[in-house]
């Protein structure tokens, strides 16, 4: 079999595999947060910490528990990280500092999952599983909550009330990300994953030098990286770790595991509604943007241009033997979109305009299907936008949903949209003016200048992955990185919420013969065509001084 069409069977099987689980994943998501009942171990949760998760929350409410829950998780890892020396299982390693403990726990609640660490010789057992694991779940569990809210603000009518915080945060941990981690842990340990505590081991290598080799708890922490689109892996080298990625099955289940949540939340969103057609629109756009980047990034890595990739006769530096052109290329698009961060090859080492379709992946908002809650509500924000501009090629109204989009909601989904270009181009712009990204870089000319771009461009907007050329553990980087990831991640949530509230105050409007149609695919490709209009016009410079520039080059 050609290594083409082994490529395009992996492809085939994963979207049959997502198509298999949509419908009924989605509609066991929105009947957990739907439910009226709490389990045993949600109750006593909710007593632990105080909460009444019967009680409604308008949006500021609603905004309140989210920042406040971040913002003790934010203060809970950085202390656990400044004492693990002092904690049992430590491994002899020492204490993070203090700028780097801020960025990996900035990192870790906005769901960034950002490392300018080595894990394997930097985070002690209980770091790893006390600390980075526990918020890899409740970060993503954060994100699936506020889509959850906005959603219920599109299905709600005459009042301002979202649901409850703490009862769609712990419903979500405990309800959908620990079951599908348990059995994703058990599968990936089969397949040979490790998974243990014990202690370090050093082994001698063919050349006579001594070799640390880190044991953990890896498949767990594995499972809920990619299915919580987190990103941060227990090894420095990520997936491209055998004993985070042993094989071929397991690639591909990790890829299917990124993937599977935020492609089934559009069916969650038609449940909640009460359209299922309106959640094959949203996820069709979706879809089409995915497989264009797969099919874009597939074919240039296969042509290898560039005279490097010629003469040695392909593309495979920064891969994986085990994986090869097509599996790299998939993982690497399928990461990029999802917000996930996690790389089973060095992105770096792409070639320029491969590297150009991977930062416009996470330019585009990581939408495509996008992090899990953030892709949905991000891709809804965009389909406001859409609407409204039909809206004004009509001279009508623009309704979504049955919901009118006046001014106050046009100016929140404006200003959601601006925050992330903000903080990616302010960023660049600041570390290349002050001399932090140049003295960072490990290549010069638009390629170095590329590595600058894709650190913030990937802090600002969640992702966590890199170009592994760039140093970024400095204590200018560390520190702006982190607020990046903070504002990044936060700030958005502040709109998003605040429209939610806003459509669940209207009373719904009736379908007329003008109503534009939005489960249809003119619809699907109104917004295709918007979401690539307003990302081109906002960072085409900036893509042309960095990928572009090089690509051309080459």
């Amino acid at each position: 079999m050609s290594p083409v069409l082994a490529d395009v069977l992996v492809v085939i099987a994963l979207i049959g595999a997502l198509a298999l689980v949509h419908r009924p994943l989605g509609d066991y998501m929105a009947a957990v947060f739907q439910s009226e009942k709490h389990l045993r171990v949600e109750r006593w949760i909710y007593r632990s910490v105080g909460a009444n998760p019967d009680v409604e929350m308008r949006w500021p409410a609603y905004l309140r528990g989210v920042l406040m829950f971040s913002a003790v998780s934010v203060l809970f890892l950085f202390l656990l990280q400044r004492v693990q020396d002092k904690l049992p299982l430590s491994l002899g390693f020492k204490p993070i500092s203090p700028d780097q403990a801020f960025n990996t726990a900035a990192s870790f609640v906005s769901n960034t999952n950002w490392q300018s660490y080595s894990g394997e010789v930097a985070m002690s057992h209980v770091t790893q599983t006390m600390g980075l694991a526990v918020q890899n779940f409740v970060s993503a569990a954060v994100g699936i909550a506020v889509a959850v809210a906005l959603v219920r603000g599109f299905a709600r009518s005459r009042t301002g009330e979202l649901g409850n915080f703490w009862a769609d945060l712990v419903r979500c941990t405990i309800r959908i990300l620990i079951p599908i981690c348990a059995v994703a842990a058990v599968v990936l340990i089969a397949a040979g994953a490790i998974q243990n505590f014990g202690d370090v081991h050093y082994v001698t290598t063919l050349t006579g030098d001594k070799q640390a080799i880190s044991p953990g708890a890896v498949a767990s922490q594995e499972a809920i990286k990619d299915l919580g689109t987190n990103g941060g892996g227990f090894f420095n080298a990520n997936s491209a770790h055998p004993f985070e990625n042993p094989n071929g099955f397991t690639n591909w289940l990790e890829i299917f595991l990124l993937l599977v949540i935020p492609c089934s939340l559009p069916r969650t969103f038609g449940r909640m509604v009460g359209s299922v057609k309106q959640g094959y629109a949203i996820v069709a756009a979706m879809g089409i943007i995915w497989f264009v980047g797969v099919v874009a990034v597939t074919w240039i890595e296969y042509a290898h241009p560039g005279t490097a990739s010629q003469l040695a006769g392909g593309a495979m530096e920064g891969k994986e033997q085990r994986f090869g052109e097509g599996n790299s290329s998939l993982f690497a698009v399928s990461t990029t979109m999802t917000s996930t961060g996690s790389v089973n090859s060095f992105h770096d080492s792409y070639s320029g305009l491969s590297g150009g379709v991977l930062l416009l992946g996470m330019m585009l908002g990581e939408i495509a299907p996008g992090g899990v809650g953030s892709g949905l509500y991000g891709m809804l924000i965009m389909a406001i936008i859409a609407v409204f501009i039909a809206g004004l090629m009509v001279g009508r109204t623009p309704e979504y949903l049955g919901k009118k989009i006046g001014s106050r909601e046009i100016k929140l989904a404006a200003c959601y949209i601006l925050v992330t270009p903000a903080l990616v181009l302010v960023g660049t712009a600041a570390a290349m003016a002050l001399g932090k990204g140049e003295s960072s870089m490990t290549n010069v000319g638009p390629h170095g200048f590329s590595e600058v771009l894709y650190a913030y461009t990937s802090a600002s907007n969640n992702n966590g992955s890199a170009f592994a050329g760039f140093a970024a553990n400095t204590e200018y980087h560390n520190t702006m990185l982190g607020l990046c990831m903070l504002l990044g991640r936060f700030v958005p949530m502040v709109f998003v919420l605040a429209l939610a509230g806003s459509l669940a105050e209207q009373k719904p409007v009736p379908v007329t013969a003008g109503t534009l149609r939005t489960e249809k695919p003119l619809f699907t490709g109104l917004l295709v065509g918007s979401i690539m209009i307003i990302t081109g016009l906002t960072f085409f410079p900036a893509l042309a001084l960095g990928p572009l520039a090089e690509g051309l080059a080459s």
